[in-house]
């Protein structure tokens, strides 16, 4: 039985669907205005690991991730999402283009590194902008419900009226306006904006211009390109509104998993509970999952320090991706991680040594090999025992290592290591057949029938010759007589 730690009861819990073998599940995703690095991409892979973990215990998951792309501002950093700028319209500014454009770059540079990880697709990926409508109606729906006030910059929740507010969080522990300073128009300063005006109290751009005199090129330069009409005022949805809308959209108003990093607990996946339960009048999400945090020699990851890395950092310094997601898996998910490139170096090391000798091994399809009876079986269990444990993939990967060292045949032992990284996610099939491939390596079983076949037509016995060429050929190689010998290739 699947057990993990949910957040929401500060507790590990058997997993129990709301739907026999049927699972709905969303994990916050980037916010497409810059590279994802390293501690994001960490996250990802703790939710792909609970999802390949799901389906290993035979549950349909029908999985969700966000792309935001429009309403994070720059003042999430310090403490007060409703402050600063749109980090969309702050990047369009320092690279000289559009912000859809830069919603465009990142998201393809965030699909091309979430491949190199080999990170399961997710059902689908929803942007914040394709979902205007369903934010805007989220917003009215908890207006007509008396959860919402209005302020000169925005429609904001009001937290007061709804008593559960951050059960998800430590928000005893947080003092209001610490960092930042307080808007003195929140009536509390917990509560977050739903919806933000492009224009102070909502009015329209010819509106402000009459009502501040101020010149019409001068205020185009600030002028906000993603912005959209609403019952309240062009403007542009809160943070926070997208992933309720959206997660509710596609997965129905009480659902299973909800995943991110640890970073999301204390604000914005409260937020999420408020506006979703003060909506429907329903449970939210059953489950909670969050990542731990990565720190790089010791050290929090910061841009000014130097040390926030991305997946094209990595790779100048010839190290591969799924290198990386074997270091991920050696730590589990609620430990905080310490990423030094002497550990990327052991991880890839160990990386590379597992494909290699498997690559030299026979395919299972191929290999007549056997092991005592139940052995395979039981290391198949303890490896489901190490993953249904709150996701222990250290462990998971120990067991796996046991395997390859194991005596028995190799057929049997591949048949098994596959069968594992359908968890572990380290692509072990097609990179051994790569190597292979490049290696030009040929099982030994089919070696030893290419060598029988040579036997039978130096004694002249061309029947049985022929049988162990389609032999040969059912098994997927070729072999073509040459003047220094038979030739085998794979089909």
């Amino acid at each position: 039985m699947l057990k993990f730690f949910n957040s929401l009861t500060k507790k590990i819990e058997e997993f129990t669907s709301i739907h026999p073998l049927q699972v709905g599940m969303y994990a916050c995703g980037p916010t497409v205005y810059s590279f994802a690095h390293i501690g994001n991409f960490r996250t990802y892979t703790t939710a792909d690991i609970l999802l390949r973990a799901l389906k290993y215990n035979g549950y349909d998951v029908k999985y969700i991730m966000n792309l935001t792309d429009v309403g994070h501002l720059t003042g999430d950093n310090l403490g007060d999402a409703d402050l600063g700028e749109d980090r969309m319209e702050k990047a369009a500014k320092r690279e000289g283009k559009t912000a859809w454009e830069i919603a465009e770059f990142y998201t393809d540079v965030f699909l091309q590194d979430f491949a190199k990880l080999n990170l399961s697709i997710p059902e689908k990926f929803v942007k914040a902008t394709d979902h205007i409508k369903e934010q805007i109606d989220l917003v009215k729906r908890l207006e007509e419900k008396g959860f919402t006030y209005k302020t000169s910059d925005g429609i904001y929740f009001d937290t007061t009226k709804f008593p559960k507010y951050g059960e998800l969080s430590n928000l005893d522990q947080i003092k209001a306006g610490a960092r930042v300073e307080i808007n003195p128009e929140k009536k509390n300063q917990r509560d977050f904006a739903l919806w933000k005006f492009s224009y102070p109290n909502g009015v329209s751009f010819k509106e402000y211009l009459a009502k501040t005199g101020s010149d019409t090129a001068e205020v185009l330069r600030d002028k906000r390109q993603m912005e959209w009409k609403s019952p309240w005022g062009v403007g542009f949805p809160g943070w926070h509104i997208e992933c309720s809308a959206m997660s509710m959209k596609y997965l129905g108003e009480t659902f299973d998993i909800h995943t991110g990093g640890i970073d999301l607990k204390e604000t914005h996946h409260p937020n999420e509970i408020a506006q979703a339960e003060a909506a429907t009048g329903k449970k939210f999400v059953n489950y909670w999952l969050h990542g731990a945090f990565i720190l790089v020699n010791g050290e929090r990851m910061s841009k000014s320090k130097g040390n926030l890395y991305t997946i094209y950092d990595l790779e100048k310094e010839n190290y591969d991706a799924l290198a990386l997601r074997y270091l991920y898996l050696q730590t589990q998910y609620r430990q905080e991680m310490n990423f030094t490139f002497d550990a990327l170096d052991g991880a890839q090391n160990a990386y590379k040594k597992l494909v290699l000798e498997i690559s030299q091994w026979d395919d299972p399809s191929t290999s007549s090999g056997h092991a005592p009876k139940g052995v395979f079986e039981d290391f198949e269990k303890r490896f489901l025992d190490a993953v249904n444990d709150d996701l222990n993939t250290a462990q998971a990967l120990a067991i796996m290592w046991e395997v390859v060292k194991s005596p028995h045949s190799t057929g049997p032992k591949l048949k098994t290591l596959f069968k594992m990284d359908r968890v572990l996610g380290l692509n072990l099939e097609e990179m051994s057949m790569q190597i292979k491939h490049v290696q030009g390596i040929v099982p030994g079983q089919i070696q030893q029938l290419v060598e029988e076949r040579q036997h039978m037509r130096k004694l002249k016995k061309f029947n049985a010759a022929d049988q162990l060429r389609a032999k040969i050929e059912k098994l997927g190689y070729e072999v073509n007589d040459t003047k220094k010998g038979p030739k085998v290739t794979k089909k």
